[in-house]
């Protein structure tokens, strides 16, 4: 019996000192991945990784990871012009391929959502329009006109629709323009509220798919196959 109690209390302290072995690898994983995720052609803020399952090192072992949380924020694309930032993307990666000696990783398939700032998509709006939510899926854009015929300004509030056009570019366009009955006024307002712009680049096999408008900003659904986060 006493040989039984030494032997379980052995158990008990490899099997602690396994986990904690394990965890502190996964802590060391995470920090590393983190810094190697990269969006080709982009630039990036914070990235935060979080490697499921258990045990990890057994994981590793096989060189495929479970399951894999990555968020990203501050996606920009490094090319000039008015392209969409990225304010923050959420994904899940599933079946996690580890290569080059733990230094790239790809996944099978991953899931998430990215997010457009109301803030964000101001900037990337013409010069004096402001973009905010308003209400029941639809934005607020408004923006200020200058109409030659009464030689005044006019400042206008519309509320749009935004669509995913091509699955890159977002589409905004005013339901429809109210105002007095001056011509012209319409196409002058629409030039300022109406406007399309491409999405910041994303992570190699990653697309987006469905848009929606929320008090949070422009949620997209995000999907991939493949997808390369590093090396």
């Amino acid at each position: 019996m006493r040989a039984l109690r030494i032997l379980l209390i052995v158990v008990v302290v490899l099997t602690g000192v396994f986990i904690a072995v394990d965890r502190a690898a996964v802590y060391f994983a995470e920090t590393e991945a983190a810094d190697r995720v990269v969006v080709s052609g982009a630039r990036i803020g914070s990235t935060d990784v979080s490697i499921k399952g258990f045990p990890f090192l057994t994981q590793v072992a096989g060189s495929e990871l479970d399951e894999v949380d990555v968020k990203v924020t501050g996606i920009e694309a490094t090319a000039g012009g008015r392209a969409l930032r990225i304010s923050s993307m959420e994904a899940r990666l599933h079946q996690v391929r580890l290569t080059d000696g733990f230094s790239g990783a790809t996944a099978a398939r991953a899931s998430g959502t990215a997010v457009i700032s109301y803030e964000d998509l101001t900037k990337a709006a013409a010069d004096g329009v402001v973009v905010e939510y308003g209400g029941n899926g639809k934005v607020k854009v408004t923006g200020t006109v200058v109409i030659p015929v009464v030689g005044r300004t006019v400042s206008r509030s519309v509320l749009s629709t935004v669509t995913l056009v091509d699955g890159h570019t977002v589409r905004v366009h005013a339901d429809k323009v109210p105002g007095e009955a001056i011509p012209g006024l319409e196409r002058l307002v629409r030039e300022k509220t109406d406007f399309e712009r491409e999405v910041g680049t994303l992570p190699n096999g990653l697309k987006l798919e469905r848009i929606q408008p929320t008090a949070a900003g422009l949620e997209i659904s995000v999907t991939g196959a493949d997808v390369r986060l590093a090396g």
